[in-house]
């Protein structure tokens, strides 16, 4: 099988990235294979999207395949832009993928320990604990009951707790060496499931691995066991892939992409008509035609006087209350006061004098 971008993946080996390599990667598509007709895959580290493109490629032949990335490097990310579905530059912590929504993750993370966080920032959790681990705990969410994990990591990061937890978590787990050996990989394929107890024999033979110690477990470059089926995509309206925060030059590509479906290109169509002159009343505006003309907005703009005076207004209407006092004196002789407040309209228009002279500036209230 020929791969078709690993050619491109080569050209971002720098700064201790490393793609994952061809001959791995055409071994792993000969282990699955799709079991519906619309299928989501996730790469939560996808480089520069080779690798899961390679992947839909290969599964799209039989199914509708949408493949969906996150990488933090921007070099890699905007190259994988043009090779996925949907893929965003950031951080896997600052994006929000829907839970159980994906038929396979792809898991490639970043190797090492994670950095010490002398402030203890983020509490204990993480204190010691190697990247890998950290990934699958934040990213295996993603995955349907019955999805497929694909993972690959140093065969010595598969310690007793590694294991514990796919095992808790997965069905069908087996272990690989990755043929090419420069990296120590191992590729580890199970099948997403409901928390369970991890038996101890799986965790075993699973440490056992990683630790080497169980011979003849190199890939194998044909794959005669059952094949590893990525399940059909659940329907969802309520489905979310997105950034938590998202910078300028991502939002304004967005928009971009999606300009169509707003109100932009209609904006003339729609408010065009606010450019547009007025025609003057028929007749002098009696008080109560003004407070409706102001409160509808209708009162606004620099007009001009005859004598050159130009204000820059904005008219309003407010409410005050209009006093009145009755008296009275009944046939006793007793003398009452009745008070009444009655609610008032009052139109206002306050401009600023743009008139060149002593007087510009000046803040003009008309009532």
């Amino acid at each position: 099988m020929a791969l078709m971008f690993s050619r491109l993946a080569h050209n971002f080996i720098k700064n201790g990235y490393f793609p994952t390599d061809a001959v791995t990667l055409e071994r792993i598509l000969a282990a699955i294979e799709p079991d519906g007709e619309t299928l989501r895959i996730h790469d939560p580290c996808c480089g520069e999207g080779t690798a899961l493109a390679e992947i839909k490629q290969y599964l799209a032949a039989d199914a509708a395949v949408q493949a969906l990335g996150i990488e933090y490097d921007a070099e890699r990310a905007w190259h994988a832009k043009q090779l996925l579905d949907v893929a965003i530059h950031s951080d896997v912590h600052d994006a929000w993928l829907t839970p159980r929504s994906c038929g396979l993750l792809f898991l490639n993370p970043p190797y090492g320990n994670v950095v010490a966080d002398k402030g203890n920032t983020a509490g204990d959790s993480t204190k010691g604990d190697r990247l890998e681990k950290v990934f699958i705990r934040r990213t295996m969410g993603c995955l349907q009951y019955g999805g497929v994990l694909v993972l690959i990591v140093p065969h010595y990061v598969v310690d007793a707790d590694l294991a514990s937890l796919l095992a808790r978590n997965f069905d069908r787990l087996t272990f690989y060496m990755a043929p090419e050996t420069r990296f120590k990989q191992c590729v580890i394929f199970g099948v997403r499931r409901r928390v369970r107890h991890p038996p101890t024999a799986v965790v075993e033979e699973l440490t056992k691995a990683g630790q080497a110690l169980l011979p003849n477990r190199e890939l194998p470059e044909l794959w005669t066991q059952e094949r590893y089926r990525i399940p059909a995509a659940v329907a969802d309206p309520d489905f979310r892939f997105n950034a938590v925060r998202v910078d300028a030059q991502q939002l304004a590509a967005e928009v971009q992409r999606f300009r169509a479906n707003t109100l932009w290109p209609q904006f003339q169509s729609l408010f065009g008509q606010v450019a547009k002159d007025h025609r003057p009343p028929l007749r002098e505006l009696s008080r109560w035609h003004l407070a409706l003309a102001l409160a509808a907005g209708q009162i606004t703009g620099t007009v001009r006087s005859d004598e050159g005076r130009s204000l820059f207004i904005k008219g309003d209407t407010f409410k005050e209350k209009a006093r009145s006092v009755e008296s009275v004196i009944d046939e006793k002789g007793n003398y009452s006061e009745t008070v009444v407040m009655t609610d008032k309209f009052v139109p206002i228009i306050r401009g600023i004098d743009m008139t060149a002279g002593p007087t510009l500036g000046d803040i003009v209230t008309i009532r």
